[in-house]
């Protein structure tokens, strides 16, 4: 389980190493940064957002009580507030928010946006198309005076979220100011109506909290203030989100003034390979081959997230006896192989490499080790199958792996037709435009990964908007949740254990290796590091610099 809080001094030694270039003089005024996501919204909690670029681009613009530092753990964030334990049966929390802590507009932060994050991921009010409630179910209530600057948070009974610095987290708190100007609700109006229960007006708010903060050309700044070091100035014709130090920022200043984010793009290997990005953040091989300048450095390393086949709950591939036989004859050891990473058997632990991984290899792995198209032929009894795969576009090295699917299963009568296209992703598996998505946690183009098991295994949960396969379990349902709180190793290897032939016999999710990421970086660049959670290297861009 990838519990990982980091030691102060820890910490504070890796913040300090990578911001010592900031003293130093000639550093460049802007910063591109290439990412493989699309950067299709503000908030990046719906299910859609939660699988796109939006993370990697927005961690120091939308700032909480905790961030996830190089390593994929949780930090502290101490100039946006304080968090303290004073309760542990049930656990209780106390956060306060930094007095001076203002959005770019001015309005201060409160925590009626805390009451806002909770409700939409709570799963109280189902309106709100939140990815994930991991945690966020768990909380029995939350004490807040409208307007003000504390709030205790009170779990349930024996719901004592173990990863509760998950929550309330780095591109998790959204202006709820926003909201209550957009639909007249005044001061303290949502927090109100979501404490009271009332379902009319919650129901209005979770449209506007679902729909409102989309990234376009012609977006309307006054609706996407910033809580964090850099604010949104602009988005481009062609999806390019412009960053800018944001003058109400009360903590340190970010070191350069502007950074552009550019999104997966057909011609970003090309502009990869002719040095037009600073910083590029991708998984690795979906460039193809790149040929970087003298000048570049890169650096691959493992992700928190894992590369999956992905079913969807309708269509040719709704029956169980369809997605195994599709699994049967997937031959994950080629495709593995070919990503250079292991096979990955992990569903409910997949976010660290660690000694639950044995619990979950159970003997069922072995029916699904290598490509089998005589027992997937078996297992349709013959009928033939066609399956859609889909994938973002462009990728080299997924368009690789639907190759291979496909010749694999031939013999088997399943035809495997490429689907892919660039806006690809959890949404095509809801309005059935594919059968299959290969993608990371909750469908993302990148890791997708929280960092926490605990909080990425809630994809297989029946009540979790980014369970893409609307996967339904009873009994899955309950490790899940006794997972997330649970701190007792041996019960952890046994619910893993328990879990894992129910659910290779149901065959939701295809796991196949473990997704690498690829980190190219100027020479002239510092202060950047790889994260393998989904909020990628763009965790600290504050303190990013390009000598020039």
């Amino acid at each position: 389980m990838a519990r990982r809080w980091a030691a102060a001094a820890t910490v504070l030694a890796v913040l300090g190493s990578l911001g010592l270039a900031s003293c130093s003089r000639g550093s460049a005024e802007s910063i591109d940064y290439a990412i493989d996501g699309a950067l299709i919204t503000y908030n990046t909690n719906t299910v859609e957002g939660a699988a796109s670029g939006g993370p990697q681009a927005f961690a120091r613009v939308l700032t909480g009580f905790n961030y996830h530092g190089p390593e994929g753990q949780v930090v502290g964030d101490h100039d946006f507030g304080t968090i303290a334990v004073v309760g542990r049966t049930p656990l209780i929390l106390d956060y306060e928010i930094k007095p001076e802590a203002v959005y770019s507009d001015g309005k201060p932060i409160t925590c009626d946006d805390m009451v806002l994050t909770w409700a939409a991921q709570s799963g109280r009010f189902p309106a709100f198309d939140a990815a994930s409630r991991a945690g966020y179910a768990d909380i029995a209530g939350i004490e807040c005076a409208p307007g003000q600057k504390k709030a205790r948070v009170s779990f349930a009974p024996d719901r004592g979220f173990v990863d509760y610095g998950q929550l309330f987290a780095a591109t998790s708190l959204m202006p709820s100011h926003v909201i209550a100007d957009e639909l007249g609700l005044g001061d303290g109006g949502v927090t109100t109506a979501l404490q009271t229960n009332d379902t009319a007006v919650a129901e209005r708010i979770a449209a506007v909290w679902n729909n409102t903060w989309r990234l376009t050309p012609d977006l309307d700044l006054k609706k996407f203030p910033s809580s964090g070091p850099y604010k949104l100035d602009s988005v481009t014709e062609d999806g390019a989100v412009v960053l800018v130090a944001n003058d109400k920022w009360w903590g340190t200043k970010p070191v350069t003034d502007r950074v552009m984010v550019w999104p997966r793009s057909a011609d970003l290997p090309d502009r990869v390979n002719e040095g037009a990005y600073d910083v590029v953040d991708i998984a690795a091989g979906s460039a193809g081959t790149l040929t970087l300048p003298d000048d570049y450095v890169r650096t691959d390393a493992a992700s928190a997230g894992i590369e999956q086949l992905i079913f969807a709950p309708q269509g040719p591939l709704a029956a169980v006896p369809a997605r195994r036989a599709l699994a049967l004859c997937t031959p994950r050891d080629v495709i593995a192989r070919n990503a250079e990473a292991a096979v990955a058997n992990s569903r409910l632990n997949t976010a660290s490499e660690d000694a639950y991984g044995p619990a979950e290899a159970t003997p069922q792995v072995d029916e699904f080790a290598v490509a089998n198209a005589d027992a997937a032929r078996a297992t349709l009894e013959g009928a033939p199958l066609t399956v859609r795969i889909g994938y973002q576009t462009p990728n080299a090295r997924l368009a690789a792996t639907v190759g291979v699917i496909a010749t694999a299963c031939a013999p088997a009568g399943i035809t495997v037709e490429d689907a892919a296209a660039e806006n690809t992703g959890p949404l095509s598996l809801r309005n059935n435009e594919i059968d299959v998505l290969i993608a990371g946690v909750g469908g993302a183009a990148g890791s997708g990964s929280s960092g926490s098991s605990a909080v990425d295994a809630y994809s297989l949960h029946s009540g979790n908007g980014n369970n893409l396969p609307r996967y339904a379990n009873e009994r899955i349902d309950g490790i899940i949740a006794t997972i997330a709180v649970l701190s007792d190793p041996k019960e952890m290897a046994r619910l893993l254990a328990e879990a894992g032939p129910i659910l290779w016999g149901d065959m939701p999710t295809l796991p196949l290796y473990r997704q690498q990421r690829t980190l190219v970086t100027s020479s002239k660049m510092y202060a950047v590091s790889s994260n393998p959670t989904r909020w990628g290297a763009g965790w600290n861009m504050d303190r990013w610099r390009l000598d020039r």
